[in-house]
Order: C-alpha cells, then structure tokens, then sequence
C-alpha cells in the first residue's frame, strides 16, 4: 500500500456515483440533494459537493468523504471500507493485505469451530448440565441460549484443543492466535484459555465472532483443594480479531434499535445485556468492563447520539469494581473534548435500586427498567449530587472540598453556556458564591488535570532516550525519499496534514488539540483515524493506568493505509515544527482550527446558497425567511471567525513576558 490506495480509490470514484447507490440524489446549483439516509426526514437536507468530494446531512450532523459514506451506511470500519471501495475503482490491494485478510478469516472460522463446540457441550452433553441448570435458573430461556450460541467450557487443560485439532483440523498456533489456547511454559503443549466457565461469544458490529467472555460458575474456587480459578469474567486477550477497547457486546443485535431510538443503554455484564435483549430491550449493549473507551463510544455513534450508563456507579469509591468517580470524570473530558456529536446533558447515569443487578430488575421489575432509563439524570448533575452527597456542606472545609472535587470536570466542559448552567447549580447547592467559583475555575491547574501545563506534559511521556518534545522521523519511517509523498496525501487538506504532522512530532501539544477538536471536524475519513489513533494512544486503561506516549507503538497499531498516510506525514520536509517554541506551537495549533472550523462553514455556506437559490426558484417565502435568517446567521460566524484570526495574529507578536 505504499503507494496510498486511499488516495488512488478518491481520484477514481466519484462522490456523487458512491452516494448515489444509496441516496436519491438530484442537482441544485453545484451541488446535489436528497433525502438523508441515516435519519429520517421529509425535507432533504443531505448534500453532496462534486468540487470537494464530500456530503453532508445538515439534519443529522454526520459528513465526511466516500469512506466515511461507506463506514456509515454498511457499518464497518475504515478498513473494510477501503477495500469495498478499491474493488469498486478496479484499485489493487497489495499482496501482503490480501494474505492478511484471508489469514483473519481463518481464525474467524477456528472461533466459530470453538464456539460450536463449547455451545455443543452446553446443550448435549452430561458436562454442561450444570452451567445450563444456572443459566435456566438465572432465568434465561432456551431460545436465548440458542440465539447467542452460549456455550460451557469444559474442564481439563486441553479438552477443546484437542477436539479442534482432531476433528477440524486446527494447528496449535492458530489455536494460540486467536486467544483460544496459550504454549504450556514446559513446551509440552497448549492449554486452553477457557476452563470451567460459561462462554458468551462475542461478535463486531457485523455478526462476526471475534472473541470470547467466559464466567465462572459458582465461587471463584473450586471445592476440595482451594485451587483459585482466576477472575470471575474472562475476556480473550488481544488477537488480530479481538480488542476489547473497540467492542461491544451485542451490538450487532443492538445497533438497528440504537438507530430506531437514537440511545444505546450501556450495561457492564453479558448477562446484563442478554436479560435485556430477551426483555425485549434491544438496544442495550456491554462496555466488557467497567471503563468505557474512546473506541467504543466511536462505535456507539454511529448509531445513535444518547447514551444511558446502566452500570454499578459507585462515585464514592467505595464499592470494588464499581464505575467510580474517576471513570467518571474521565468519560466526561472524553465527551467534552470530542466532535462524536454526543452532548453531555445526553450522557445520563441510570439510578437502579441498592443492591440490583441489571438483570435483576429487567427480570423482576420490567416496568421499573423503563421508567429508570427514562427518568435517567444526566452525568455532570449525577456526579455534582453525588459528591454533595459524600460532603458536609455545612462546614467550610467540606464545601472546600466538595468544589475542589467537582470544578476540574466543569473546567473540562467546553460549551460556556453548559459550564455557566453547571457552576450555578455548584453555587446553589454548595452556597459557595459565584466570584469564589470562579476564582477557583480560572485558577492554575495542576498537573494530570484537563489543560495541564505542556511543560508537565513534556517529562512524562514521549520516546526513552529521545529529546524532550523532540522525535526523529527518520526512526520511524523506512526510506522516507522513497515514499511519494505527493501521492499519498492528495485528497486530504493542507490543514488537516499540517495538524497531523504537528502532533506526531510534538506529541505535548496533543492533549491541548484533543480538548480543542474533535476528529469528526476533520474532513478526510483518513485523517480522522489517524486522529482517533492518537487520542487513544493517551487513554487510560481499566486500572486507570496512562500509557507513555510511542509513536513507534502508535504507528504499529494503526492499519496499512493510515500507516503509509502516517508514514508520509511524518517523511515532509516541512512545515519544521519542531523548531518552533512553545508560543509558536500554540499559535499554529489556533490557527490550524480556526482554518478548519472556516473549511467546515464554506461548506454550510455553499449548501445554504444551493438551498437559497431553490427556495426563490420555487417561491417557498417560509423556506426563504428561514435560509436568510441562517445566511446571516453564518455571516456572523464568518465575522467571529475572522476576528478569533486577527485576535490570534496579534496575540502570537505581542512580545512574551519573561
């Protein structure tokens, strides 16, 4: 893929052609319109615009290039997307992802074979009886069993190795490969991962199985000898297939009913889901652990924009393996600083009765669950409650300390009107005046904490033995006078190549941008991955563990086609960034947002003209009244923008303090 087989695809499929396999298009002006296909409307309010190779739903928000168009509508991910598309355009995939693909298909296949064997020992054999006596008992019927194709894992080290290699002719090593068995440390053979436990498979968005969840039946240790059985749920470990921070449980079953309601109601366990789906609750969908991740809220909008937490939230802390205040607050600056188009009064907490499970009340209190979801409260109003609730707000020092919980999360909420609703709600309940909070609010912020200072930022990650702040592209990228450069990137623009270059060879100055632009404002489906890959690259992990920076790691994880386009970013001889102070860093960073804020308004600009000139050709005054009112509705956005430009100019020669 040397060569950039994005790239190639653009240059040889027409926006318009792709789009309009799916959407009714038909001309207006220099653009075209139809009917939006991932929400419903009457009036279209879907463009498409030849001239930058792009579309836009102005109803729903959603926009981006051919494979952004392809991702959304098929559900897949950029990957898939490319290759739908390079076969479409008659475009080669190169040798090496031909092997791969098919080699990912070989262990979809072993999965399958395991997960017919563990489902086969659950339903047939004297074996599963009593994982199929719990799970009845659990009160699951023998339909849902069936439909999910639960399984049991039998006891012995290797009882379904052997099988598979015996009667399906799977060798060790892919066994191994796709997290279904592990080398013995002796070398005399695999073990299987799974023993003893129940087996929810687990599948991506499009029904293909790419790991397993096991449970443990009963105490966590088996009776007589004491022996530990390790945790009490097991996911598969990282495979080609399988990564936990990407997936969902269920959500090839929930993502229809995520799209109908426009929520996704997230819950911790399988059998959480599962109780839900047989309730008939179809779009409830599991996080597989506690901590929700960037990738997998990713997942969850392209559905639907709402989400529900259903989890055992226990803010106080107090409470092993509860969601806690820290996840808390950390899904809330994850949401805050991102363009998913999820607000953060749409994120709500579910209140369930002490001591339930979800699968518990769906069970038990249908009706409750329903009213629950509903009547949910929204997550920075829960953890403010919440925090209020732990607190003496009657003294000083518990007032002090209530504030000084709550105020890093609302400094982390970008909307000034939200923050303002948010410190008057604080100032109501902790009668702690507004000019004190606000003192508070705009006070130095600490290390760790959203907007930390970069110069903390720079000494705690970046590359072993390299130059703080610095990184030198030449050990990353191979040949870089080899790549073509010019190739490659076409298609994608100059700003969104600048930013991206920017924040691989300056990697402190990427909390700043993750908390100033989201990767859905960045137009190229290419750039946006690249995008997510760095953000995620900065997450934490369930034990709240943040990785040091690699950006050798970084680019070992990302797919051939954003590697290549990462690769020829970082080979550019220019802009040189790395030259540049921290001043300099700041300005460029500004100005490279407030550039793409101005691409995404021309392209508002450019539908509202295409609309305007329909309305008068068909004498719709309503129509007219409206689009004038947002035609100058974007001329004052051009205006701010214009002046947020001079603003940024002048601040960047002010002579700086020293």
């Amino acid at each position: 893929m040397a060569g950039g087989v994005a790239a190639e695809v653009k240059s040889k499929l027409h926006v318009v052609d792709v789009v309009g396999e799916t959407v009714q298009l038909r001309k207006a002006g220099t653009t075209y319109k139809g009917l939006c296909p991932f929400h419903g409307e009457k009036t279209p309010s879907f463009t498409v615009t030849p001239n930058r190779d792009s579309w836009k739903c102005f109803g729903c928000g959603l926009g981006g290039d051919i494979f952004s168009f392809v991702m959304q509508r098929d559900s897949v991910t950029f990957p898939e997307a490319l290759r739908t598309l390079a076969t479409k355009a008659g475009v080669e995939i190169d040798e090496r992802t031909k092997r791969e693909d098919a080699h990912r298909a070989r262990l979809r296949d072993v999965l399958e074979s395991a997960i017919a064997f563990y489902h086969a020992v659950l339903t047939t054999s004297k074996n599963g009886g009593a994982a199929l006596e719990y799970l009845h008992g659990r009160g699951f019927t023998d339909e849902t069993i069936s439909k999910h194709q639960l399984g049991w894992a039998p006891a012995g080290w290797d009882t379904m190795s052997r099988q598979l290699i015996a009667k399906r002719h799977v060798t060790p090593e892919e066994l191994s490969e796709a997290g279904l068995a592990s080398p013995r440390s002796n070398g005399s053979g695999f073990n299987d991962k799974f023993r003893e436990r129940i087996i929810f498979p687990i599948r991506d968005q499009n029904g293909q199985a790419v790991g397993l969840g096991g449970r443990i039946l009963g105490a966590a240790k088996a009776e007589g000898d004491g022996r530990t059985r390790g945790p009490k749920y097991l996911n598969s470990p990282a495979t080609p297939l399988f990564d936990k921070s990407r997936t969902l449980y269920l959500i090839d079953k929930a993502k229809s009913a995520i799209r109908k309601t426009g929520q996704a109601v997230i819950v911790e366990g399988y059998t959480d889901a599962l109780m839900a789906h047989q309730a008939g609750y179809d779009n409830v969908i599991a996080s597989l652990g506690t901590a929700l991740t960037p990738g997998q809220v990713a997942l969850i909008t392209r559905y639907g924009k709402r989400i529900a937490l259903a989890y055992d939230v226990d803010p106080a802390g107090e409470k092993a393996g509860a969601f806690g205040v820290r996840a808390l607050e950390e899904l809330i600056r994850q949401l805050a600083g991102s363009e998913t188009g999820v607000e953060l009064d749409e994120v709500r907490v579910v209140r369930l009765p002490e001591g339930k499970d979800p699968d518990e009340v769906l069970r038990d209190s249908p009706d409750l669950w329903r009213e629950e979801i509903r009547t949910a409260q929204p997550i920075v109003d829960y953890l403010i409650d919440d925090q209020a609730h732990h607190q003496d707000l009657k003294t000083a020092g518990g007032r002090d300390r209530f504030v000084r919980a709550v105020m890093p999360t609302i400094r982390a909420v970008p909307s000034p009107v939200m923050r303002d609703a948010y410190l008057q709600k604080v100032r109501q309940v902790s009668g702690v005046e507004e000019r004190v909070l606000l003192e508070v609010l705009q006070a130095t912020r600490l290390p760790g904490s959203p907007g930390a200072s970069i110069d903390a930022l720079r000494y705690g990650g970046g590359q072993q033995g390299a130059e703080p702040g610095r990184i030198n592209a030449a050990s990353v990228t191979h040949a870089p006078d080899a790549l073509p450069i010019g190739e490659i990137l076409r298609g994608v623009a100059v700003q969104e190549i600048e930013l991206l270059r920017l924040l691989l060879l300056v990697p402190e100055e990427q909390p700043r941008v993750v908390q100033l632009l989201g990767p859905d404002q960045l137009p190229s489906t290419i750039a946006r991955e690249l995008f997510r890959a760095i953000v995620f690259a900065h997450e934490t992990n369930d034990q709240g563990v943040r990785p040091v920076y690699s950006l050798s790691a970084l680019l070992a994880a990302l797919d051939p086609e954003t590697q290549v386009f990462a690769q020829a970013l970082l080979a550019k001889r220019e802009p040189d960034f790395g030259s540049l102070d921290r001043r300099d860093l700041d300005y460029e960073v500004d100005r490279l947002i407030i550039d793409l804020e101005g691409l995404a308004l021309d392209e508002r600009d450019d539908y509202n003209k295409s609309a305007l000139a329909e309305a008068e050709h068909e004498k719709d005054d309503v129509a007219l009244r409206r689009l004038m009112s947002e035609r100058q509705s974007i001329n004052e956005q051009r205006r701010s923008l214009q002046r947020r430009r001079d603003q940024t100019r002048l601040l960047s020669r002010i002579p700086a303090v020293r």
